[in-house]
């Protein structure tokens, strides 16, 4: 590695390899093919960032004025989804500051302005989504013929999602003679009919021996058979767990993930929701704020589940059970990060016990007859180290991240009309109006009377 990035890298504390880095870089810095696999939170992302940025010309350097085009891409890294795009922009730009290579991220749901500015200013680096890509090569904004390395990142989830047509239509837009690397947690045939077709007698690097598992070693795991109607008054109690200091409950639909935030935050949980229902800037809002701290809990769906990164989620609830044993994987995958440890919980229905089953047999799990679950069972708070004394509301004074600054930067304050004078300069009331009984002027001290004039006529 040269010294630019090592002193980047260094600088954000950053020091020791992962074994997947350890394996991955030296291959991928001879310009080698390579398919990566290891578990969710290994370090994949700097495994082939740290090559891609290193094998890049920078227009610091001397031999940038040599290139054909000077300022067309040379390093382009695919992802499915637009959290993890901007998850992998933010760390190759870390590990970039020295080196200053531009670094740009491209997705849907934002306007093309900046992006096309960018382009047209010049980028060493293309991050983004198969679809904007193909949106900015349609408009001859992006020009793929000059790509070096090419990376398909989280490739599993593009077959999940359907892209694979948008990847191939990429793949030949670039240079025969490019670099491939293909990373990814779990390798589907699809997957490895797609690398036999596009790479070039590639390096499978496995981080892992035959007999680990699929989850990372350092993640606790929970399962428990509730039921729907009591889930809210469990998660309530888990949030006030020991050491419970950062969670992310994943929901099957985006509407589930909406009224669970809005409960918790009606129970006084600083609570925000991400799901495809929310544009763009209230999803990266949402994400922000969670890894700023200023919300302690995270409702999201599987769209979020391969890009957001957050250090310190000591805890990972599956609201309902997975679809699958890989979206299990990648779900408590968003836990024990970086050799850190974690807690993940499942909730199993009565109608999922045989989803469950075959998810557990796979994994090799032990936990093949969850046992059943209420917000009052004693083991439920021998598990997780919850209080006894702990109830499904909390007050909102005692929330994480409650006590925040409002948009004008000042701290919410109660309002309060003005009170008026109680005491009036004249207290005899003046009446304007003229009372009228059948149309006729009533005198004061004769209202319950009838008029003369109605007595004459015999009314």
């Amino acid at each position: 590695m040269i010294d630019p990035i090592v002193q980047a890298l260094d600088q954000v504390g950053i020091t020791t390899p992962f074994p997947i880095q350890a394996m991955a870089i030296p291959i991928a810095l001879t310009g080698t093919d390579m398919i990566g696999q290891a578990r969710t939170g290994t370090g994949k992302t700097l495994a082939f960032g740290i090559s891609l940025l290193q094998r890049i010309v920078v227009p610091d350097e001397r031999d940038y004025a040599q290139l054909a085009q000077p300022g067309a891409p040379q390093g382009l890294v695919v992802t499915p989804t637009r959290e993890l795009a901007s998850q992998v922009a933010s760390d190759l730009a870390a590990a970039s500051t020295r080196r200053r290579a531009r670094v740009l991220t491209v997705y849907g749901g934002v306007g093309y302005d900046h992006q096309l500015n960018a382009l047209s200013r010049g980028v060493e680096v293309v991050v983004g989504t198969p679809g904007r890509l193909l949106d900015l090569v349609d408009r001859a904004a992006l020009d793929l013929g000059h790509i070096k390395v090419l990376v398909l990142d989280e490739a599993d989830k593009m077959l999940d999602l359907g892209f694979l047509p948008d990847v191939e239509r990429i793949l030949a837009g670039t240079p025969e003679l490019r670099q491939t690397m293909l990373f990814s947690a779990t390798m589907p045939a699809e997957i490895v009919s797609l690398a036999r077709r596009h790479m070039r007698h590639p390096v499978n690097i496995r981080a892992e021996s035959p007999g680990d598992t699929s989850t990372v070693p350092t993640t606790a795991q929970f399962v428990y058979q509730a039921h729907e109607l009591d889930k809210p008054e469990i998660v309530a109690r888990i949030l006030q767990a020991e050491n419970c200091t950062r969670v992310m409950i994943f929901c099957r639909t985006k509407r589930s993930a909406q009224r669970l935030s809005d409960d918790l935050a009606d129970r006084g949980f600083a609570a925000a929701a991400i799901h495809g229902d929310l544009n763009q800037f209230a999803r990266e809002k949402a994400l922000r704020r969670f890894r700023e701290g200023r919300i302690a809990v995270l409702v999201a769906t599987d769209v979020a589940a391969r890009g957001i990164d957050v250090e310190g989620v000591s805890h990972v609830i599956n609201y309902e059970c997975p679809e699958d044993e890989k979206v299990y994987v990648h779900r408590i995958g968003r836990t024990g990060r970086a050799g850190a440890s974690g807690v993940a919980i499942t909730f199993v229905d009565w109608i999922d016990q045989t989803r469950w089953k075959v998810i557990n047999n796979i994994l090799d799990l032990p936990f093949p007859e969850p046992e059943e679950t209420y917000s009052t069972s004693p083991h439920l708070y021998h598990d997780l180290g919850i209080d006894p004394a702990a109830k499904g509301r909390i007050t909102r004074s005692s929330t994480r991240g409650s006590d925040r600054p409002d948009e004008s930067g000042g701290a919410k304050q109660a309002r309060s009309r003005p009170r008026k004078d109680s005491t009036r300069k004249d207290s005899t009331r003046t009446r304007m109006r003229q009372r009228l009984r059948n149309g006729v002027p009533v005198q004061r001290g004769r209202v319950g009377t009838r008029s003369d004039d109605q007595r004459a006529s015999g009314d």
